[in-house]
């Protein structure tokens, strides 16, 4: 993300944070901070850029594959194969057997996760004041710095998971995991807490992982964009602080395009690894 250019009056440097980490919200909304006060509280923001994304992904592929080329593909055509070749062999090496499913899920998540991921590439303040243009107060574009968004797509994949489970080991099968793992038929009770924390600690550590490094890259990118505003001081402060700015800002992202990747990866091979447990017969 490119850092804002912009200068922020008003408030401060806490006042500016705080608005551009605040979500927007309607249904059971506090009135005053604009958080959610209830179960019945929708963020709009992280559900209708989640969505464009995903309806992106579904354009550009019916696009490509309704003019794919055999003999000598374009450069597009062959950037998008070398993601699939990436893909197809995680999943060769990482999931036991075969399921259909699997390796179009792990591309979904993939490209979905590392496009939410990259919105953070776009200019802090641009699409926020843009949307005030049209009457949007609060507006976060990056829906995995939404703690909401990331612990759905990690409870969609536990559901899979559970399903694998039960589909492959039976509902037998899949309760005496929780009885005789991992200490023996001797520590029933203490097997079952250990299990329990175990499948639970699944799609947390999905969700909070990403979630978590997703949001700490927004909060430097705010600050940076924070030495080009609230920093600078007439002209001479902005000759110097702007420079440093750009800097600063550069090397943020170049770093952090390496960041996003990486989570969409590892949301993506964990997802995997675990819907592979789910078709092995032992744990």
């Amino acid at each position: 993300m490119a850092s804002s250019e912009t200068e922020h009056s008003g408030g401060g440097t806490v006042e500016y944070i705080q608005h551009h980490l605040t979500n927007w919200c309607v249904g059971d909304c506090d009135p005053i901070t604009h958080k959610a006060a209830g179960f019945w509280a929708f963020h709009v923001d992280t559900f209708v850029i989640s969505c464009l994304l995903g309806l992106m992904i579904i354009l550009v592929s019916k696009r490509l594959g309704a003019n794919l080329q055999t003999g000598t593909p374009g450069g597009f055509q062959n950037f998008v194969e070398s993601i699939l070749d990436f893909v197809s062999q995680q999943v060769k090496d990482t999931f036991p057997g075969h399921n259909p499913l699997i390796a179009p899920l792990a591309l979904t998540i993939f490209i979905w996760v590392w496009l939410m991921n990259a919105m953070d590439l776009i200019p802090v303040d641009l699409l926020p004041e843009l949307g005030k243009l049209v009457g949007i107060e609060y507006l976060k574009v990056v829906p995995t710095t939404d703690l909401n968004a990331t612990l759905a797509m990690a409870l969609v994949v536990f559901v899979l998971i559970i399903f694998y489970n039960i589909k492959v080991k039976g509902l037998g099968g899949y309760l005496k995991n929780f009885l005789f793992h991992p200490f023996g038929k001797f520590f029933i009770p203490v097997n079952i807490v250990m299990s329990a924390i175990e499948e639970v600690a699944k799609p947390l550590s999905l969700a909070l992982r990403l979630f978590g490094n997703l949001f700490a890259g927004e909060l430097v990118f705010m600050l940076i964009a924070l030495i080009g505003g609230t920093l600078t001081v007439g002209f001479v402060g902005y000759a110097f602080w702007w420079p440093l700015q750009v800097v600063l800002d550069l090397g943020w992202l170049i770093f952090h395009l390496l960041v996003i990747t990486l989570q969409a990866f590892i949301f993506m091979v964990l997802s995997i690894v675990y819907l592979g447990m789910a078709h092995t017969e032992e744990h």
